[in-house]
């Protein structure tokens, strides 16, 4: 796994061993930025389950401003903080390991402009949080929530259309991204 763009461009990034966390393939971290690629410049990114810390060292890398990555797992933090070191964004970060419910309450004043879910696959995790960063008006007018579930979990997406707009679905092998926006009354 590498930084494909951008200032950090091909660091290579530390992961975890094992089958506890999924890195987002580069194929697909590729083919999401290109997506998001004009909401990036000068962003605030929170990656709630950030496992290597590889989609928001890709944003800080694509020219974010701040991201604040959070994960439960010790040893993801130490990989996390090892990916900081080597892609030099030491300053930029702001780094919680903590469970994502105690991290979405510490952050519930902030406003983000991209907010990436990637939970762990058959929880509910992605929808509890979509709900308390809507709730809690954590997103900026114009902010987009990034949530890869598994091909499975996609029949639940109806449950996150009551508290966002779905504005691109894209499929990619067993993963699928959701881009979401705020759902705006008219």
């Amino acid at each position: 796994m590498r930084i494909i763009s951008g200032k950090a461009k091909g660091t290579k990034l530390e992961t975890l061993e094992g089958l506890d966390t999924r890195p987002t393939l580069d194929r697909v971290k590729e083919a999401l930025f290109s997506i998001i690629q004009n909401e990036i410049w000068d962003a605030k990114v929170l990656d709630l389950f950030s496992g290597s810390g590889a989609l928001a060292l890709e944003s800080l890398s694509r020219g974010a401003k701040k991201a604040y990555l959070c994960d439960n797992s010790t040893k993801a933090i130490q990989i996390i903080k090892q990916n900081i070191i080597k892609t030099h964004f030491e300053k930029e970060t702001c780094l919680f390991n903590m469970d994502y419910k105690k991290c979405l309450e510490e952050l519930k004043n902030e406003k983000f402009d991209i907010v990436f879910l990637d939970p762990p696959y058959r929880t509910n995790y992605g929808i509890e949080a979509i709900q308390f960063i809507t709730k809690n008006d954590m997103l900026t007018n114009d902010g987009i929530i990034i949530f890869e579930t598994d091909k499975k979990e996609k029949e639940y997406l109806h449950e996150i259309e009551m508290y966002t707009n779905i504005i691109g679905l894209r499929k990619y092998g067993r993963a699928t991204l959701a881009i979401l926006s705020l759902r705006k009354d008219d």
